[in-house]
């Protein structure tokens, strides 16, 4: 999307931030229900109508709460799927016209060949896509909020990888985050992973899993036999 185009990811995650918070006061004063947000998966939210940019204290507050940018966000307060008041956390992210394109686009880019029209399909998604990188058959890009997601130049990314933005964990719970993939980087085929910043000349083995819990950290490579120490780094 234009909006995003030439952002920095910090930027990007900003923008994508404050407007969910902007239909989390709608949808949640529309419920009668108290959305937080937080800047840790386990953290005390913070009220979103607190944050609220339309008024000059919600805006101050809205200022302070995202200096400095995080790489990863939760919501809360949603409720369950069973309460009468409850808020799909799926509505409470996009609205139904770009979840539906979306949808239709990243379906579409599954079946492409990793060719130049495959990328700019990914960039008009708002992926940021650099030059000359290749992006196989069967890669799943998240279409949660494909802003999110930046891959560097000459990078290839194999077929069958799965590239996650956002966790939901029930119960009217959710987070996203930055997906960062370097310049040069090879991501073996069927490779998982969620939010992540990943260095640039990176190699990961075919099936390999990078936890969303390494948000924060640069990694140079990460199998899953190595997770306990990356975890601790």
């Amino acid at each position: 999307m234009k909006k995003y185009k030439n952002k920095t990811p910090e930027e990007v995650i900003k923008l994508v931030t404050i407007e969910i918070i902007e239909r989390s006061i709608k949808l949640g004063n529309k419920k009668n229900r108290i959305i937080t947000i937080s800047k840790t998966s386990g953290g005390k939210g913070t009220d979103v109508n607190e944050l609220n940019p339309k008024t000059k204290e919600g805006k101050e507050n809205l200022e302070k709460f995202l200096t400095p940018i995080r790489r990863h966000y939760t919501f809360s307060g949603l409720g369950s799927i069973e309460e009468k008041d409850s808020i799909n956390w799926r509505i409470l992210n996009l609205p139904l016209r770009r979840r539906l394109l979306l949808v239709f686009q990243v379906s579409l880019s599954f079946l492409l060949k990793g060719t130049a029209i495959k990328n700019k399909l990914y960039r008009w998604m708002g992926v940021q896509v650099g030059k000359g990188s290749e992006i196989m058959q069967l890669v799943w890009l998240d279409h949660f909020r494909p802003e999110l997601i930046s891959i560097g130049e000459n990078t290839l990314m194999g077929a069958f990888t799965r590239l996650t933005v956002h966790a939901y964990e029930g119960s009217g719970k959710f987070r996203y985050g930055l997906i960062e993939i370097g310049n040069n980087c090879t991501i073996g085929a069927g490779t998982g992973m969620g939010p992540i910043q990943i260095e640039d000349n990176v190699r990961t083995l075919p099936g390999t899993t990078l936890s969303p819990y390494f948000s924060k950290n640069k990694i140079r490579f990460c199998g899953w036999l190595e997770s306990a120490k990356c975890e601790r780094n």
